[in-house]
């Protein structure tokens, strides 16, 4: 006799998606799992989104205000009737045994406190070459990462509704890095799984802005957790990443040297350029395999771009904790972890 499935309650936080967020839905609908509720959680958009979820039929709900992805997860758990709870970003389609796969893992072992997913390395909108280099990458760090983490990765995430009420909501306060807080919530207490099993196609960000201004953001905001913890993902022990960074930053900076002392310092520049590539090395074979040699140059020119935005990111982040008692404390929210 096999036992009854658990229902899931799809939590799909939404901000002004209206162009993804019928591929997102579509995708729900044809899940494999037949036991699921899907909620739409609104975050006050100013396009026609809401009228897009209603069309499907599905529950939607609209937060009093704009508060960020936090928020809209947090209502859509306050009214989820569901046992799993399984939050899909609005801007990921979900693959058809995504849900299936995700409540099977956790329930194979009660240690396993949520369960993340992985994308596609191609855009589930192929609208710039900017996307295409972002999808890759992100892909090819999602799947370097997978196994047990210790951070989290909120686009597709799996976790009982239990295990969640345990370690109470995200932080409404922070827009950008909430996944990475509860992560370290979460990870003091079950384990964390990234699985290939749990796939998405995600629709990156196209415009170069809007990149760099998230990836400055997001990057300055979790210096307090890296100082605190120099082994959480990204920090500056937690392997290659934060070196690579390093290395394209210094790369541009000893430009000065032959500028200013003579041409036969151009070495200095060119190992730093060297370096910046062979830390990411793995990654640049990966997309090398997938793509031409004149999309490689611009992928690893890409690539080196936003990591300087990294590296200038990381120098403010680390003069706003020595400033700002308030930014260094920014985790710390006593009442959340409960």
């Amino acid at each position: 006799m096999t036992l009854a499935l658990p229902l899931v309650s799809v939590i799909v936080p939404n901000y002004n998606y209206a162009g993804a967020l019928p591929l997102c839905l579509r995708a729900l609908r044809d899940q494999t799992y037949p036991n699921l509720e899907v909620i739409v959680v609104d975050d006050c958009s100013t396009d026609d989104s809401p009228a897009v979820a209603a069309g499907f039929g599905f529950r939607v709900l609209r937060t009093p205000r704009n508060g960020g992805p936090a928020a809209a997860r947090n209502l859509g758990a306050e009214h989820a009737s569901g046992e799993i709870l399984f939050f899909v970003d609005s801007d990921v389609a979900a693959k058809p045994d995504a849900v299936a796969n995700a409540v099977q893992l956790l329930r194979s072992d009660p240690a396993i406190g949520a369960v993340c997913g992985n994308y596609d390395p191609v855009p589930l909108i192929r609208d710039s070459l900017l996307e295409e280099y972002r999808c890759l990458q992100q892909s090819y760090w999602l799947i370097a990462d997978e196994g047990r983490i210790t951070t989290l990765y909120t686009a597709l995430l799996a976790i009982p509704a239990a295990v969640f009420r345990e370690i109470g909501p995200f932080n409404p306060r922070l827009r950008e890095t909430e996944n990475a807080d509860y992560g370290r919530r979460l990870a003091q207490r079950y384990e964390i799984w990234l699985s290939p099993r749990v796939r998405g196609v995600h629709d990156h960000d196209h415009d170069l802005a809007t990149l760099v201004r998230k990836v400055f953001v997001r990057t300055a905001l979790h210096i307090p957790m890296f100082i605190r913890k120099p082994t959480f993902p990204g920090g500056i022990t937690s392997g290659p990443r934060a070196w690579v960074s390093i290395a394209a930053l210094l790369a541009v900076l000893s430009v000065a040297l032959p500028v200013l002392l003579g041409p036969a310092l151009w070495l200095v520049p060119a190992a730093f350029l060297a370096l910046f590539v062979a830390g990411d090395l793995p990654m640049h074979r990966f997309v090398a395999r997938l793509r031409s040699p004149v999309f490689l140059l611009y992928f690893v020119t890409m690539h080196f771009l936003l990591n300087l935005v990294i590296a200038a990111a990381a120098i403010a982040g680390v003069l706003a904790w020595l400033w700002s008692g308030r930014f260094r404390n920014l985790y710390e929210v006593p009442e959340l972890a409960r």
